[in-house]
């Protein structure tokens, strides 16, 4: 950290980003998403491992240009360089070439950031809403037929629609079940 610091002093870069220690409030996260979004700032997100990278997600849902590390989730979430940046956070000089490059760009050309923003905003809507969650959530269930166990994987959509099919080719099928009738 004290070497940030004085790198910024050095570079005489004070309000030109901020540190955002952990934030537990929801409400709060997504308005400083959008305010930096809104002053076309970015998110970096230097983790050495991150499992998910729910942040990350939640980075470019906003619109953000993101930086993530490699190593773990964000490496299938972001797509390098259309829908944010992958850094490898053990490698430092790495991961300022990329955010040098990218906001020279940014400089050069202001439509940069918005065809990043685009394209992570582009890649959330494809992967990673609640409609796709919920059209991907299986229950496993075991039931037994004829004196034979076999597997059961039931998906809820949103739309209310259950799809069901097992392992068994004989048994598959969708039938349509209204969950919230009385």
């Amino acid at each position: 950290m004290k070497k940030m610091y004085s790198l910024i002093e050095t570079y005489n870069l004070n309000g030109q980003f901020r540190w955002i220690s952990s934030q537990m409030n929801r409400v709060r996260n997504g308005e400083l998403y959008r305010y930096i979004a809104d002053t076309k700032g970015a998110f970096v997100q230097p983790a050495f491992y991150e499992a998910f990278g729910l942040t990350v997600v939640e980075a470019m849902t906003c619109g953000l240009p993101t930086f993530a590390t490699l190593h773990g989730g964000p490496a299938e979430i972001i797509v390098h360089g259309i829908s944010g940046f992958h850094i490898d956070p053990y490698n430092g000089e790495q991961v300022a070439e990329v955010l040098v490059d990218f906001f020279e760009k940014c400089k050069e050309d202001p439509s940069h950031w918005d065809t990043i923003s685009a394209g992570g905003l582009k890649r959330i809507e494809e992967k990673y809403t609640w409609q796709i969650y919920s059209d991907r959530l299986l229950t496993l269930a075991e039931f037994t037929a004829s004196g034979n166990t076999f597997l059961s994987l039931i998906a809820l959509r949103s739309d209310g629609t259950l799809k069901c099919s097992t392992r068994s080719s004989f048994a598959s099928w969708v039938f349509r079940q209204t969950i919230f009738d009385a």
